[in-house]
């Protein structure tokens, strides 16, 4: 072999051994890297996994501020357990003025005037001990339209989010016009229409000061308390559910929803 043809021989050698120790090098740089890649993929789906909830609950707002809720978690779990439940969609304009006042002014006489949380009675419940709620009637809508009935500490901080949202997103009227057809209002019967049909045998458009209120008494326990068939106490606090939908009537609290 000539001197020039050795020359030649170990330079490819070593230009060989040059390339197989690059690719050694790159191939142990790939398997340094997965580690990172795969944390980074993690990350990424966690935090759309995180968002996913947040963007659906938005989504949902908006939504049923144009369209009414198909169904809530209390009326599935009640059509399951009752084998169908009594409930017909009615727009609030459809419903004689004495059902909305009788049950703004039996579960939140201030609707009309707080941005979802009335502080004034909350400051009450706490001086009371906590012995009575202060939920709003959005707070209410919030927790029959997205969440569940059940008490715990994440679904109260979960209807605290959501509660500010709704109060920006719909208003008043919507507010109520959807609580009015998705609270329960005797055992299976849900709405306000199907309450009247289901108590008096008339439509929701129908209803009197007096039978109204008494709808209206029978919301904080519905599954024990009758509107049909009232007792003493059930009359007396519809009498007094009555005179507040009056008032609230004359002294303005009852525009947001009436105007």
């Amino acid at each position: 072999m000539t001197a020039a043809g050795l020359a030649r021989h170990v330079k490819r050698v070593a230009q060989k051994k040059s390339r197989s120790k690059a690719k050694g090098k790159a191939s142990r740089s790939r398997q340094d890297l997965l580690p990172v890649k795969a944390a980074l993929f993690a990350r990424k789906w966690i935090w759309r996994a995180l968002w996913a909830p947040v963007i659906l609950v938005l989504f949902l707002v908006i939504l049923f501020r144009f369209v009414n809720p198909p169904t809530t978690h209390t009326i599935w779990t009640e059509s399951r357990r009752l084998d169908g439940v009594e409930r017909v969609w009615v727009p609030l304009e459809e419903m004689s003025v004495h059902m909305p006042r009788s049950v703004v002014a039996a579960e939140d006489a201030n609707f009309c005037l707080h941005w979802g949380f009335d502080m004034a009675a909350i400051r009450e419940a706490l001086d009371d001990g906590g012995q009575r709620g202060a939920s709003t009637l959005t707070q209410q809508t919030v927790k029959n339209v997205f969440l569940w009935q059940n008490r715990s500490w994440l679904r109260k901080a979960l209807e605290a989010t959501i509660t500010p949202l709704v109060e920006l997103a719909w208003p008043k009227r919507r507010i109520l016009e959807v609580y009015l057809n998705v609270a329960e209002m005797g055992e299976g019967v849900f709405g306000a229409e199907a309450a009247a049909q289901s108590y008096f045998g008339i439509p929701a458009r129908d209803l009197d000061a007096t039978r109204a209120a008494r709808i209206a008494a029978v919301l904080p326990n519905p599954k024990q308390r009758d509107a049909a068939k009232p007792t003493p106490w059930l009359k007396k606090r519809a009498a007094s559910i009555a005179d507040g939908a009056a008032t609230i009537a004359v002294d303005g609290r009852a525009a947001c929803f009436e105007d």
